[in-house]
């Protein structure tokens, strides 16, 4: 089996089969594909080169058209799941582990003061609920699951469930299980 590319990787975690780049193109009728799409392509190419900046120019229409804020600066692991479409920010200094699902609503940012200055660090298998918010330099662990509405501003162990604003931590050894599908 040939090695398989991060863009087939995102889509596999949609559903679960492995697509051929036709098929692919197929499913970017489907908003959060088609931003995961673009996005990959922009991380391909270099800044300043013609391709990355067109890319670019393409990707930043889709940032308006569908609200998702992610910069190709932002470092997202293969296998990125995005539940559904709109109102999404993530901070372009924030890096994500791999199959990481992020629903609609969320904030991942930057702190600009205090001890939690700098943005976020997110682990592996990270399910992120709908309107959560993630701020500061924080570090996310492996295998935690941020409920709806969330507000977190520490650091989360690994297998861990996350509550409420602020936020309460719970030891949790099968936290995403069941809401991270399809893994690669």
């Amino acid at each position: 089996m040939s090695e398989k590319t991060i863009i087939q990787k995102d889509f596999y975690r949609e559903s679960g089969k492995w697509l051929t780049t036709q098929q692919i193109w197929a499913k970017c009728v489907n908003p959060n594909l088609h931003y995961i799409y673009l996005f990959r392509k922009c991380q391909k190419y270099p800044r300043k080169s013609l391709k990355g900046i067109f890319w670019r120019l393409i990707l930043r229409h889709h940032q308006i058209k569908y609200g998702f804020q992610i910069y190709p600066e932002t470092e997202i692991g293969e296998g990125l799941y995005l539940g559904h479409w709109g109102m999404l920010v993530i901070n372009p200094k924030t890096k994500i582990g791999k199959n990481c699902n992020i629903a609609q609503g969320v904030t991942i940012a930057q702190s600009n003061r205090g001890k939690r200055q700098g943005a976020p660090e997110i682990g592996d298998e990270v399910w992120i609920g709908p309107n959560a918010v993630v701020v500061g330099n924080i570090k996310i662990g492996r295998n935690v699951l941020i409920a709806p509405n969330a507000y977190v501003n520490t650091d989360v162990p690994e297998n861990s469930l996350v509550l409420g604003n602020p936020a309460k931590i719970f030891s949790k050894e099968d936290a995403t299980e069941g809401y991270i599908n399809n893994k690669i």
